[in-house]
């Protein structure tokens, strides 16, 4: 999914020169250290966020910018980047650079942007050497709990082994806590406790699932949300988001939705909302759409002309294309 690319806003530093018959303090000695103060002679001026320019970063940020919606999810990403290069150039003052702990909370409907955006993290946590590779491992129920007792807790040891260094990725991680104590699935919890404890800072655990969902599945474990310092709400897109992305989908496919086509999906989107809402799957839902409608083009363009049909024809979606029974 990609869409208008947020505008740059860049951090200019103005360094302000000394009026005259003043002259600097410093801290070495000279004047009065307690009175000295380190932002004396500068004053930033802030006008926005400012991003990398080059490199994977920049990349990484083109990528995030062109997602359709997920404000909050950006400035989170925002947040992050600006902590982690403070810290850096913290460490390179010789100031405290405390370690943070990043494992997170992501919840939202189906198709979301949830997984989308735990990759791109991966990624920046990489790059600014928070993990050491970056990767990315993503596991449901059936990957962690085992069939007797001691199985789930060596599955779900195995699984956060292979995740070190990365991100380990658990959808629908409410499922965990649905048995009851007598279930399995608490033995899993309680390995992933210990390996976020025993292995703080290298890798990073993000939990996802539908928002109530995952409300209940903290409210099991007393200790559980504060392990959990991130936690962030994927908001349902609305429609005129959706037409954005199914558009944008196309076009990335080299299709193109006639305005015909747009408004009658449009149409249908409305209806699916208002009566399928809570297991509406948002971007997840126009994709399959946007594919079933290519098929059933291709069938008709095969009907239709004997030889190859024009390029135009070739790219378009029509009305009758976009089936939804």
């Amino acid at each position: 999914m990609s869409g208008r690319s947020l505008p740059s806003r860049q951090i200019n530093i103005v360094l302000r020169q000394p009026e005259p018959g003043m002259h600097r303090r410093s801290v070495d000695g000279v004047g009065d250290p307690l009175n000295a103060s380190p932002l004396a002679d500068s004053e930033p001026q802030v006008t926005g966020k400012r991003k990398p320019m080059e490199g994977p970063l920049s990349d990484i940020f083109k990528e995030l910018n062109q997602l359709i919606g997920l404000d909050n999810v950006k400035e989170l990403v925002h947040e992050i980047y600006a902590l982690l290069q403070i810290s850096q150039f913290r460490a390179e003052a010789g100031l405290i650079s405390n370690a943070h702990v990043y494992h997170m909370i992501f919840k939202g409907s189906p198709g979301t942007g949830k997984t989308t955006v735990a990759r791109l993290m991966g990624r920046m946590f990489h790059a600014m050497g928070v993990l050491s590779k970056g990767h990315f491992i993503e596991v449901e129920r059936a990957d962690l709990v085992g069939e007797y007792i001691g199985h789930t807790a060596l599955k779900t040891r195995e699984l956060m082994k292979k995740a070190m260094g990365g991100i380990l990725f658990i959808d629908e991680a409410y499922s965990l806590a649905r048995g009851g104590d007598k279930d399995f699935g608490k033995e899993s919890i309680d390995a992933l406790v210990k390996g976020m404890e025993d292995k703080k800072n290298e890798f990073i655990l993000i939990l996802a699932g539908y928002s109530d969902e995952m409300d209940q599945f903290l409210a099991t474990n007393p200790g559980l949300p504060s392990r959990f310092p991130i936690q962030i709400d994927f908001e349902d897109y609305p429609i005129e988001q959706l037409i954005q992305i199914t558009e944008l989908m196309a076009k990335d496919r080299e299709y193109v939705l006639l305005p015909q086509t747009i408004v009658k999906l449009k149409q249908h989107l409305v209806e699916e909302k208002a009566t399928t809402w809570r297991a509406f799957s948002n971007a997840r839902y126009v994709r399959n759409i946007l594919e079933k409608a290519m098929r059933h083009q291709a069938v008709r363009l095969l009907s239709q002309y004997i030889n190859a049909p024009s390029k135009i024809e070739l790219m378009s979606i029509r009305p009758e294309d976009m089936k939804f029974k």
